[in-house]
């Protein structure tokens, strides 16, 4: 379906952020995992900041999507924080459409980018990396007011809680080593061979993306946070080595987790990876760390299994599954690269473990500067959910956490 964290069933957050709290002090999240599903499961009417003139989208529909047919109805699925996502039915079949929040002159620079999200689809399409399929995109907000585009209904199902309530040890075992999969395919795509090559700089990933956030907080700061400007000084000057390695350029997708993966309805098999509104040319690290946060987030509303018995629950330990994900990647590699080139970028779980805490002090850096933005959209008017709110004011302790995780790393 569409990528926002929604199926087609509609378990649709939309936030192109994380939630990683990391393992210490992590404030108490307000809702269950149980409750967002909840929250976030299924349509609803289209209202407020979200309306748009139906009848012309239909009317574009007519002339530019081969096979389109109405009479068209548009619903909303629940949730979008960032870009608001729609359901679009008509007799004959459904698609989804995933739009800005508002026209361009209204939001931050480099935000919402939903060209970008079609472009590296449609390049994906036929790789080892499930997509949606890519029908249409307008960048003419003349149309509905705002850029948007057209792609695939896909029937799957998104899901919620890290822990995987009501399955089998084998079958949380199967979902997860699936997750793993789809990453490390993703992270050994051939960039140029995708037409991918000029998606983003391969080099100097870290400081771009440490310049570039620290730029969004700046200009998204609604109350200033200490702790965003110490990160904002310490960061740049503590990227470890292997950070630093630019001999891989990879399609990072910026925001990989359980619940931005669509699965098939009942077997652990994706269908297809959703939002990838952050995704650019960058370093397999950034993306991969991130997504083992989950390993650090007490379970519950954050969508992690820290503190969690998964043994029992048949869930990797991070170590296996960091090891399982550099085996993987590079097998893959090495099927393109010279052995000693793969050798040299040093994928491996030793190697890892020696700058952890500073990718994930990075990793929540980022995540702060993204809730940042939520909540300067929240009062400008432009936030495209109700739980745009609770997002927004998570930004404070996210910093206070990336500080926390960069004095282990020596700050």
């Amino acid at each position: 379906m569409s990528p926002t964290r929604g199926p087609t069933t509609g378990d649709n957050t939309g936030a192109s952020t994380g939630d990683p709290t990391g393992s210490p002090a992590a404030p108490a999240p307000s809702t269950s995992a149980a409750d967002k599903q909840e929250a976030n499961s299924g349509t609803r009417p289209v209202s407020g900041s979200n309306t748009f003139d139906v009848a012309a989208l239909d009317a574009y529909l007519h002339q530019h999507l081969a096979g389109y047919a109405g009479p068209l109805t548009v619903e909303q699925f629940k949730g979008g924080q960032s870009n608001p996502t729609y359901k679009l039915v008509t007799p004959g079949a459904t698609y989804v459409m995933r739009a800005k929040p508002g026209p361009v002159a209204k939001l931050l620079p480099s935000a919402h980018a939903i060209e970008r999200e079609f472009r590296v689809m449609a390049a994906l399409a036929g790789s080892d990396v499930p997509v949606a399929q890519m029908h249409l995109l307008c960048s003419d907000e003349a149309v509905i007011g705002r850029a948007f585009y057209v792609m695939q209904y896909v029937d799957g199902r998104v899901l919620w809680d890290q822990t995987l309530p009501g399955m089998s040890k084998s079958e949380r075992a199967a979902i997860y080593d699936e997750m793993n999969r789809v990453m490390a395919a993703l992270h050994s795509v051939d960039v140029a061979a995708v037409g991918l090559a000029d998606y983003g700089k391969p080099g100097n990933y870290f400081e771009r993306q440490i310049g570039r956030w620290s730029k969004q907080y700046l200009a998204s700061i609604t109350d200033p946070i200490a702790e965003m400007d110490r990160l904002i000084a310490w960061l740049p000057g503590h990227i470890p080595p292997g950070a630093r390695d630019a001999g891989l350029a990879s399609i990072v997708h910026g925001d990989y987790r359980l619940d931005n993966l669509m699965f098939h309805p009942t077997e652990p098999r994706v269908l297809a990876v959703l939002d990838w509104e952050l995704s650019t040319l960058g370093h397999p690290l950034a993306d991969f760390s991130y997504h083992c946060m989950a390993w650090h987030i007490p379970a519950g509303g954050f969508r992690g299994i820290g503190g969690v018995d998964i043994a029992a629950l048949g869930i990797p330990a991070e170590a296996d599954y960091i090891a399982r994900y550099c085996q993987r990647l590079n097998k893959a590699l090495s099927q393109r690269m010279d052995a000693s080139a793969v050798a040299a970028l040093k994928l491996d779980p030793g190697a890892l473990a020696t700058d952890w805490n500073f990718y994930l002090a990075y990793n929540l850096f980022r995540i702060a500067a993204i809730l940042q933005g939520i909540a300067r959209r929240v009062v400008d008017g432009t936030a495209a959910s109700a739980q745009a709110r609770e997002a927004g004011a998570s930004a404070r302790p996210m910093a206070e956490l990336a500080w926390q995780f960069a004095q282990r790393a020596g700050a």
